[in-house]
């Protein structure tokens, strides 16, 4: 058993290094925001706004201290220019909310949507390529990343920079050698500050990532509790966690030590130079250099600084993950389509049925090594069946992958109505293919969304008779909801018989002209492969059929027949002729199967 933790359990999102060209690809999506571009220009007029107003506030303090001196009329200025000043902080910061994020989810809408499009479009090897969790946390992780990034975390950097350089030119106006002491101590002692919080938030990452480990061991262990008892392991599984659990001790004794460096060292350091300054600045009043009111000014200029140098480096690191993010989704919108997504159920190239193979060869694209066929050849005309068996592995479910278009052949001739197979729009091909797999993929809804599923446009007269020729009507109007019954993930409350004849029924409605079985009736209990038989004896009545199958019986009765042996046509004919030839591979099959002793 591994301990290793589930993939992004706890995973951060990496960052990525900003440079112009990163930074070129990110500012891409704004592209998406369509017409709103403006809002997010706006948003930033109002960001800047509320920066400046904010650096005015440490002037009206001081002004407050000194008040003692000024006359009532000045005093009154000075509240009304307080009331202002919220006035117009209050209205700005809202205004910037609203239009960042009105901004945004206009971006992140169209965003999820074209990247769903995106995908959803692209060829299968792409999906036998990339893990569904590394494709979710585009939608999840990523997109959250990059909305959260232009609705605050860039509004912030923004904000943090303008702070800080509007602080340090007021510094030097209010006065000239304490802001020289004060570049000299607060700034290099926020930074060694940060620098010191990022390694003590790294100990508790490891932390994190340790605790998942014997988060996975005790699951591994409860889970498999039977083995681990059957084998006398408990003291296994007791030493896998007590060494898991005895790293953890170990780091967080480790980050509580650093904690307490941290904390001493923010005492010692940021407030003692802070004091210090203070210190210095009483001085210079005493020396008459200095108002009251300058002091307080300087010390509230000084503490925006010393929190925007911090802020900076936060929201640096949380733009370093959006860029990061917006990599991978934009490597994702760069990938070329295999087909344009469209609603248009209208099918302009006709298909008849006819289908010719040529000398073809072919290796998967992850695997360009291994040739899976090996100059193929077959001839299948309209409303002929077609039936290919061979051992697992031999080639038979790749040539239906190939005739659905899900990838392209490297040599050799896959014609469909005598037109090679890459002058097809793949759309039109595939919307007059029915394929009825072994494992039948049924969505989460209900009977009736399912069947419907073969055609989205038909009628529920249409879905009710589909499912009476699928011999499924018996069946679903037993459950009380009938066709509203919801099936639930991958179709897990119905048996097997069930999902397929759901699946012959979404078959009937489409109609097709091509029908691909592919080991349709091998998982089945006997008298289930019964119904399920007749309803696709039914559903093959006058169409092209290809069947693939390993029990033998149910393609006795087909057109013609071939036996694929890694990769290569070993033998081909009429089944009933190929089971008489005593020395065919086919009459071999047929005796192992059904004349066994």
């Amino acid at each position: 058993m591994s301990n290793q933790r589930k993939p992004y359990e706890g995973a951060d999102v990496p960052k990525a290094k900003i440079t112009k060209d990163s930074l070129k690809r990110m500012f891409m999506l704004f592209s998406y925001m369509g017409k709103q571009q403006w809002l997010f220009y706006l948003g930033t007029f109002f960001l800047m706004i509320s920066a400046a107003t904010s650096l005015i506030f440490p002037k009206l303090t001081g002004d407050l201290v000194d008040a003692g001196n000024i006359s009532r009329e000045q005093l009154n200025s000075i509240g009304l220019g307080f009331v202002i000043l919220f006035i117009i902080q209050a209205v700005s910061s809202y205004l910037r909310i609203w239009t960042f994020v009105k901004a945004t989810e206009s971006m992140v809408w169209r965003l999820r949507n074209g990247l769903f499009g995106k995908i959803i479009s692209l060829p299968l090897f792409f999906f036998h390529q990339n893990r569904t969790g590394d494709l979710l946390s585009r939608f999840g992780s990523d997109i959250t990343q990059v909305q959260e990034t232009f609705v605050s975390f860039l509004a912030m950097f923004i904000r943090q920079i303008l702070v800080a350089i509007g602080g340090v030119i007021l510094l030097f106006f209010t006065s000239f050698e304490l802001s020289l002491l004060m570049l000299m101590v607060i700034p290099p002692v926020v930074v060694i500050s940060l620098l010191f919080g990022r390694f003590i938030r790294s100990i508790s990452k490891e932390i994190q990532d340790d605790t998942a480990d014997s988060s996975s061991i005790l699951e591994e262990s409860f889970s498999g509790i039977q083995t681990v008892k059957s084998f006398a392991n408990e003291h296994v599984e007791m030493n896998r966690f007590s060494i898991s659990t005895g790293g953890i001790r170990k780091k967080s004794v480790k980050r509580g030590i650093y904690r307490g460096l941290f904390s001493s060292f923010i005492i010692l350091c940021l407030f003692g130079g802070l004091i210090f300054i203070a210190w210095k600045a009483l001085h210079m009043q005493s020396e008459g250099l200095l108002t009251m009111g300058d002091i307080i000014r300087f010390m509230i200029y000084t503490l925006f600084v010393g929190a925007s140098i911090g802020g900076i480096s936060e929201q640096y690191a949380q733009v370093q993950k959006a860029v990061g993010s917006a990599d991978r989704i934009l490597d994702i919108l760069s990938l070329d389509s295999e087909l344009e997504i469209s609603d248009n159920p209208s099918v302009t190239q006709k298909f008849n049925g006819n289908i010719k193979v040529e000398d073809l060869h072919f290796s998967y694209p992850a695997r360009p090594e291994i040739t899976v066929l090996k100059g193929v050849h077959f001839t299948l005309n309209e409303g002929e069946k077609l039936a290919i068996v061979g051992a697992s592995g031999a080639g038979k479910s790749t040539i239906i992958q190939l005739i659905l278009g899900f990838y392209k052949p490297q040599s050799g001739q896959l014609l469909l109505d005598n037109k090679p197979i890459q002058e097809w729009d793949i759309t039109d091909l595939r919307r007059q293919i029915g394929l009825v797999p072994q494992d039948v993929a049924l969505f989460g809804g209900t009977i009736y969304d399912n069947i419907r599923y073969g055609n989205p446009l038909c009628g529920e007269e249409e879905i009710k008779e589909a499912a009476h020729l699928a011999n499924a009507t018996e069946f679903i109007e037993q459950f009380p909801e009938q066709y509203n019954t919801i099936v639930g993930d991958r179709g897990v409350k119905l048996s097997g018989g069930q999902r397929q004849r759901i699946a012959i029924a979404r078959a009937f409605l489409k109609k097709p002209k091509l029908l691909i079985l592919d080991e349709a009736t091998s998982s089945l209990d006997t008298a289930s492969e019964v119904m399920v038989q007749d309803a696709l004896e039914k559903l093959m009545h006058h169409k092209t059929s290809i069947i693939i199958a390993h029990r033998l019986s149910t393609i006795q009765h087909c057109d013609q027949l071939i036996v694929l042996q890694n990769g290569v046509v070993l033998e081909s004919g009429k089944p009933a002729d190929l089971i008489a030839d005593k020395s065919s591979a086919f009459s071999t099959m047929w005796e192992l199967q059904f004349n066994k002793k």
